[in-house]
């Protein structure tokens, strides 16, 4: 054989290993037959309930996926670290799975504020980012080349799709609107004055801390200023107190409560400790049906045959579980449009061309080009302290980024 012969032999030989998998140096966390993927969230902590079945949502859908064959002959393999929902804790996680661990892409963060403290780490590394139910607008807007974020909504869309509800079906003309202090209150503001100009309608807004203790003055405000309605926008402690003080106040208009502050419905039905505070109160879900509903018994029936133990403990599965599918469907559908050769570039691509009804969230998965926030709408029920009755159809915001 020839010396040319056993060149092309050669040649041949490494084109085929390439076709095999790939096992390019600037595409690390693949093998040919695993996708490493990079989770984290609160496992632990006074927030853990924002993510801890979140994550176990993520990863028992990975794990349908792997049963099924995985992605091109790939089986997904899932690291996972704990934020705990503190910042300097989401860049120490983000830092570790990339650098150490060496994770092809991220599929993480539950916690608003908090995640986008890593966002200028991300953008650098060129990894690919899909949050779990973090709205993440901070990270989100202006709009970065690899991140992608709120699969539940984002705040901007949370803060329009209330106003939309209050305006549209609660027939609100003046709707009173109380949101935390901070980066995080201001994006949900934001889309809710942008949907109440749209509508016609006033809004009032007044901002308190995250940490309040006595809401008095706030809910004073609110009852004197005449509102039809009144949205509370803040974390689950502040919300408790605020629906407890308008019921002490006589404050009888509905209240609506914005899905951020719904940890536990049994427990905030337990600390406001009234069931007089709940006769005109609804609820903001993101959902496409009622949590446990046929419609999404697959998730819960999938829930308890991945985690039985917890399943079978109180409150578990958490409320917001199911919230971690849809960005698991939609990194599955990237790296499956990436082909038997993804490369990150590949998959970023991909997750720009997203459009698809995950049959889980109430509105549709759409991800563009030049818009990274999933999905924006919500649906609502009312709560009388113990059950839930929906309300017809679903409510979206119509905020859109204008490169401010």
């Amino acid at each position: 054989m020839t010396k040319h012969s056993l060149c092309r032999i050669a040649l041949a030989v490494a084109a085929l290993a390439g076709l095999a998998g790939p096992a390019r140096a600037d595409e690390p966390g693949l093998t040919p037959t695993t996708i490493r993927i990079g989770m984290f969230g609160p496992l632990s902590g006074a927030s853990m309930a924002y993510g801890f079945d979140v994550m176990n949502a993520a990863r028992m859908y990975y794990d349908k996926i792997n049963k099924e064959g995985g992605i091109h002959g790939r089986k997904i393999e899932v690291v996972q670290e704990d934020d705990r929902c503190n910042a300097n804790d989401v860049v120490a996680a983000v830092k570790k799975l990339v650098e150490q661990d060496g994770v092809f892409l991220l599929n993480g963060g539950s916690c608003s504020a908090p995640v986008v403290a890593a966002k200028d780490y991300v953008v650098r590394s060129g990894v690919p980012w899909v949050m779990l139910n973090a709205s993440g607008d901070g990270a989100l807007y202006p709009p970065q080349p690899n991140i992608y974020g709120a699969f539940s909504i984002s705040q901007r869309a949370m803060g329009g799709s209330v106003v939309e509800f209050a305006s549209k079906e609660l027939k609100a003309k003046k709707i009173a609107y109380i949101n935390h202090d901070d980066a995080y209150g201001a994006w949900n503001l934001e889309g809710a004055r942008f949907q109440a100009k749209d509508n016609g309608v006033t809004l009032v807004p007044e901002a308190v801390s995250p940490s309040i203790t006595d809401v008095t003055a706030p809910v004073l405000k609110m009852r004197a200023s005449g509102a039809d309605a009144l949205v509370i926008a803040t974390y689950a402690r502040p919300a408790q107190l605020i629906l407890k003080k308008a019921q002490e106040l006589g404050f009888n208009k509905p209240i609506v409560i914005a899905v951020n502050a719904i940890a536990n419905l049994k427990q905030l039905a337990e600390n406001v400790g009234s069931k007089d505070a709940f006769r005109n109160v609804y609820i903001e879900e993101v959902l496409a049906a009622k949590p446990g509903s046929e419609k999404l018994a697959w998730i819960y029936d999938l829930y308890k045959a991945n985690y039985p133990d917890l399943a079978g403990k109180p409150d578990h599965p958490q409320v917001y579980m199911p919230y971690g599918i849809p960005s698991a469907m939609t990194v599955v559908r990237a790296l499956q449009a990436a082909g038997p050769n993804p490369t990150r570039a590949k998959v970023i691509e991909a997750l720009d061309r997203t459009d698809f009804d995950s049959g889980v969230m109430a509105g549709p998965i759409v991800l563009t080009k030049t818009e990274h926030a999933a999905q924006k709408a919500s649906t609502y029920f009312k709560f009388d302290g113990e059950g839930l009755t929906a309300v017809p159809g679903s409510f979206a915001s119509r905020w859109t980024y204008q490169g401010q």
